[in-house]
């Protein structure tokens, strides 16, 4: 079951700096992280587990996929 988003608070990453083509995601969801594209905020989120999506930052941070 998908958490109701309409409510939702969006943020860019402070980092975000490429002429806004981003991704944002919901703070606030227990157990999950809403993610949708930046360009399209009226188009589908995705809903991650948390607990995933904090292993990604993880490896983005870490250099796991190389530059980015």
């Amino acid at each position: 079951m998908s958490p109701d988003l309409s409510g939702a608070s969006w943020r860019k990453s402070s980092f975000s700096t490429n002429g806004g083509e981003c991704i944002e995601v919901a703070d606030g969801f227990p157990g999950v992280m809403p993610v949708r594209d930046s360009k399209d905020p009226q188009g589908p989120a995705l809903v991650f587990p948390a607990v995933s999506f904090a292993s990604f930052v993880a490896a983005v941070k870490s250099g796991e996929f190389g530059a980015v």
